[in-house]
């Protein structure tokens, strides 16, 4: 199993931290957003004198009401087209079991949420990348450079719409071009959509399963964390109209028994959230946004595309190997007496060498330490002993 990148510089981070640092994580995307204080209020409240299993496809009661919420959504399916799950991430496991065999093939845009290949390691499949560019903002390749990597293994193409870790969000006419690839070579489309609420500039999000005729093609992974705030509750959804394919899924959830009864009372009870939280939570992190990327790209020798959605940036960074330069600043470097963790971006790809000089950055603190963070990098860029030209800037430069 290869190391997450966005937690392997962990005890790097505790000997900071142990140091008197403060350290400012922006590796990792756990927000500070407050979570709704219906679901808060529902555990609070509990009155069980059992903490019982559920249905293995998830409490009923909380499935018919996910499937309203879906309506809600513009996305049209019953109960029956749900499964609740430990987490987006054992949705993602159980699909890759189901609709996969081993040595089978995945296409997945790179850079990636980098458990892809976890998922696909513990699924025994093989995920082929296609790479997306930072110099293009990771729009998605034409359709010839898919079809040069169909292969008679090939049985899918995986998605995150808005896409974590670029923030990237598919138009709806990028869909319709998997749509061909997908029905072209009969094949299975998975969207991460986790980050669906998040989407600015008056963009909005597009679901696959409102591409016509992938009724059995497509499928949603799907979790409560990031969308209400609610990283450990550990509940997420397999969603397709796909018969067989929930049918055989369920087998995969029976032999785990059960997804936590906790979370779903709470996950439940979220479903019940104002819209205004919504509209707040995006107005926040649309300013964290700017006020990161802006700063970001104020540094010289950085670049940082804005994002459309989530709340992931990458940047470009003018240093000679991102993971270096990640330990090097919780290691050995402090400002205001305070340092920084990002996520060295080359565990986002497949093809080996890309994403050396990047990093991913979560803006999900407070506007204060997003400022302060900006004032940290800038500072240690100056000061690493690795600095590079950029590469961008240098190809740019001499017309490349």
């Amino acid at each position: 199993m290869p190391e997450s990148p966005i937690r392997k510089l962990v005890p790097f981070a505790e000997k900071a931290a142990a140091a008197g640092k403060e350290v400012i994580h922006l590796n990792i995307g756990q927000p500070d957003i407050a979570t709704p204080e219906v679901a808060l209020k529902a555990i609070r409240n509990l009155d069980r004198t059992v903490i019982e299993y559920s249905h293995s496809a998830g409490f009923e009661s909380y499935r018919r009401g996910l499937a309203e919420y879906y309506k809600d959504n513009g996305i049209d399916v019953t109960y029956e087209d749900i499964l609740v799950t430990n987490g987006g991430s054992e949705a993602i496991v159980f699909a890759m079991m189901t609709c996969f065999n081993p040595e089978d093939e995945v296409i997945v845009p790179e850079p990636f949420y980098a458990n892809y290949n976890s998922f696909a390691m513990q699924a025994q499949v093989v995920l082929r990348p296609i790479t997306t560019y930072l110099s293009e903002g990771y729009k998605l390749p034409p359709i010839e450079a898919f079809r040069e990597l169909i292969t008679p293994r090939t049985r899918g193409i995986i998605i995150c719409n808005p896409g974590n870790p670029t923030g990237y969000l598919y138009t709806q006419e990028e869909l319709e071009t998997l749509k061909q690839i997908v029905l072209e070579n009969d094949l299975f489309l998975f969207a991460d959509e986790v980050y669906r609420e998040f989407c600015y500039d008056g963009r909005t999000h597009y679901s696959i399963m409102n591409l016509d005729g992938l009724d059995d093609h497509a499928i949603i992974l799907d979790s409560v964390s990031k969308r209400y705030s609610m990283c450990g509750s550990r509940v997420g959804a397999l969603v397709s109209r796909n018969k067989t394919v929930m049918k055989t899924a369920l087998k995969f959830a029976q032999a785990r028994l059960s997804p936590p009864t906790l979370g779903q009372i709470a996950s439940e009870a979220a479903l019940q959230t104002p819209p205004s939280y919504f509209d707040n939570v995006k107005a926040e992190y649309v300013q964290r946004r700017d006020i990161l990327v802006d700063g970001l790209n104020a540094i010289d020798g950085v670049t940082c595309p804005l994002p459309g959605g989530a709340f992931y940036a990458m940047a470009e960074l003018p240093i000679d190997n991102a993971e270096k330069f990640c330990a090097w600043i919780l290691e050995h470097f402090e400002y205001k007496g305070a340092t920084v963790m990002m996520a060295p971006a080359e565990g986002f790809y497949a093809s080996p060498g890309l994403g050396t000089q990047e990093v991913r950055l979560a803006y999900v603190l407070e506007i204060p330490k997003l400022k302060l963070a900006v004032e940290i990098l800038e500072k240690a860029l100056e000061a690493y002993p690795g600095r590079v030209e950029n590469a961008t800037a240098s190809k740019a430069a001499h017309g490349a």
